[in-house]
């Protein structure tokens, strides 16, 4: 017997929460977003967030509350990854327990030799590096050439990046859904992306028609058992990308986080049953990846903002889960991803308010949560914390 009619969980796509146990094995000794940003900016201005229990997951200078609406703690990833599609697949009750592949030296040439046959010609780069900084070094050469930028991070990624007016998007599309049909077995990276910038030499500057192609999830998902139960399962912004569509009965890809909140609020509107799972990218990509303090702030501020009116559209029978995928603090040296806790931010008219979560051993806790929420006794992974919010 389902207790609510609809899960709804809001990623903010890299708001970590301090360095997991294991960060050194990644390079991420110390690293700690939220925190990051708090000595960037000083005292933050963040009260609905503060509200919601924020401030009881960690302490920080404006993020303290008296009383709050909602229950808080953080979870650790179990999957051996810090990358967007194994903290979404985990938190969707599929967790990856090994390495997805990386490449820090650049691609082999058995991966190479076949794309640029696909395409036709060569490529630029082949080494990791940050976007805005790959297309200043390379952007002339491409535009001169015609051959598009290929890059990696420290994630498990595939990036070509060309210019709109060089390369159409079609095209460029095209050449991503052969890289992601090259990209299989120990080359399966979890995503192929898409990176078409414009404008005109020292002045290049990316565009928001990014699309990423990612590796089909190897199993059932909350998403799946959502869908098959014959209830809708909802997908704002990149979340159909990342599950390559499976389990999901309808997608709404947005630009931004403000389209991406936009969205969510007209989706709560409908209390429709079933799953309206949410990711606000731009906190990764706009600001994370470049290591813009200040922009990362501000972009927290702007979903502050909103939730009053997305809290207001929760209703008597749903469940709000609010958290993240992995880390990617601003203040760390480098421009990747880093290895964190994230926070688990729970609400519901029906729910207890003030309950310590504590920390949570799996992402996959939300996906059990929501399983026996919606009374569809699926997901085996995870532990539910339902009781304790009743």
């Amino acid at each position: 017997m389902a207790d609510f009619k609809r899960g709804i969980i809001i990623v903010m796509d890299s708001v970590g929460i301090g360095a997991l146990p294991d960060a050194a094995a990644y390079g991420d000794t110390g690293a700690d977003t939220l925190g990051g940003i708090a000595r960037g900016v000083g005292q933050l201005d963040l009260p609905n967030f503060a509200a919601l229990g924020l401030g009881r997951v960690k302490p920080l200078p404006g993020l303290e509350a008296r009383e709050v609406c909602g229950s808080y703690g953080r979870m650790d990833e179990r999957s051996p990854n810090k990358d967007t599609t194994a903290g979404h697949w985990e938190m969707a009750g599929l967790t990856l327990d090994y390495h997805l592949p990386t490449y820090p030296q650049g691609f082999p040439r058995e991966v190479l030799d076949p794309f640029e046959q696909k395409i036709g010609r060569g490529v630029l780069a082949n080494k990791p590096s940050s976007g805005t900084t790959i297309i200043e070094e390379l952007g002339d050469e491409h535009v001169k050439t015609g051959k598009p930028i290929v890059y990696t991070s420290a994630d498990s990624v595939f990036q070509i990046a060309a210019h709109e007016d060089v390369v159409p998007l079609s095209t460029l599309y095209q050449w991503c859904q052969w890289a992601r049909e090259i990209l299989v077995g120990q080359h399966a990276v979890s995503r192929v992306i898409a990176r078409p910038f414009t404008g005109k030499s020292g002045s290049y500057k990316r565009t928001a028609n990014r699309h990423d192609y990612a590796f089909p999830p190897p199993g059932k998902t909350l998403l799946d058992h959502v869908k098959d139960a014959g209830l809708a399962s909802v997908g704002v912004g990149k979340i159909s990308d990342i599950f390559c569509g499976q389990g999901i009965t309808r997608s709404l890809p947005t630009k931004g986080n403000n389209a991406g909140l936009k969205a969510t609020v007209e989706e709560l509107k409908k209390h429709e049953p079933g799953l309206l799972f949410v990711n606000l990218v731009d906190f990764d990509m706009l600001y994370g990846h470049r290591r813009n303090i200040r922009g990362y702030y501000e972009s927290l501020v702007e979903m502050d903002r909103a939730l009053p009116e997305i809290l207001g559209q929760v209703a008597d029978d749903e469940l709000l889960i609010i958290t993240a995928d992995h880390g990617n603090d601003p203040s760390f040296p480098g421009s990747d991803h880093t290895r964190e806790y994230v926070p688990l931010l729970v609400y519901g008219p029906r729910l207890r308010n003030g309950v310590d979560l504590g920390t949570r051993k799996t992402f996959a806790d939300i996906a059990k949560t929501l399983d026996a929420a919606l009374g569809l006794g699926k997901v085996a992974e995870g532990g539910s914390f339902l009781d304790a919010l009743r």
